[in-house]
């Protein structure tokens, strides 16, 4: 153990590919957002829309999973779980979440902060027909965040699930469905030699967005 800290201790990488700068960034934060996740594409990135999905319980204790943005535009930041999960219960509780995206081939994160709110049933239908059968059967065999015996309880559930809409329209499960994140601030981190990082955030004010740099 005390190598494993030794190590950890030593681990250090100095960032050093660019830089952001207050002129460079655009007006919108929505549109910075989609220039730097074009740019995450074209350096294939693994899993560019993989993210940190932070939440927080009634009384405060937070959480984090990785989620998988599945949408966004100007209304705000789309992912899909079960209804009755802890995050849904979460985010049920605090009205609010955060998201953060890290890109370490171009040595860059974005941090998102915003409100919570429910997709509607007929955009949360048009993307679960989309997904493939597994995913969807998938959804309907996991009582997520509950405690089960074993993985038998999964699989069986699973072959159930597959038996029941054999040769049927797998339709959306009336627990599980897509939730939006609608911004009230971003930040936008560039990794900079020496940990001098540039940090450009956006903060709403009176339904304008103000672009401020922040110590690193």
């Amino acid at each position: 153990m005390d190598d494993l800290r030794e190590y950890i201790n030593k681990l250090r990488f100095d960032f050093s590919r660019m830089q952001f700068d207050e002129s460079d960034a655009l007006n919108n934060p929505f549109q910075q957002f989609e220039k730097w996740f074009r740019e995450a594409v074209d350096a294939h990135v693994n899993t560019p829309n993989a993210m940190t999905l932070a939440t927080a319980s009634a009384d405060g204790i937070p959480a984090a999973r990785i989620m998988l943005l599945r949408n966004f535009n100007e209304n705000g930041f789309v992912f899909y779980t079960n209804y009755n999960s802890r995050k849904a219960a979460h985010l049920s509780a605090s009205g609010h979440a955060a998201l953060l995206f890290w890109w370490p081939e171009l040595e860059r994160q974005v941090r998102i902060e915003g409100t919570i709110s429910k997709q509607t049933a007929s955009e949360s239908d048009l993307y679960f027909s989309s997904r493939p059968d597994t995913s969807k059967l998938g959804a309907w065999s996991s009582p997520q965040s509950t405690v089960i015996v074993n993985r038998k309880v999964l699989d069986d559930e699973y072959g159930q699930m597959k038996k029941r809409f054999a040769g049927k329209t797998i339709e959306r499960p009336p627990f599980w469905g897509g939730y939006v994140v609608k911004p009230v601030r971003f930040e936008f981190w560039q990794g900079r030699p020496g940990r001098m990082h540039d940090r450009i955030a956006y903060r709403e004010e009176n339904g304008q967005w103000i672009i401020e740099r922040l110590a690193p």
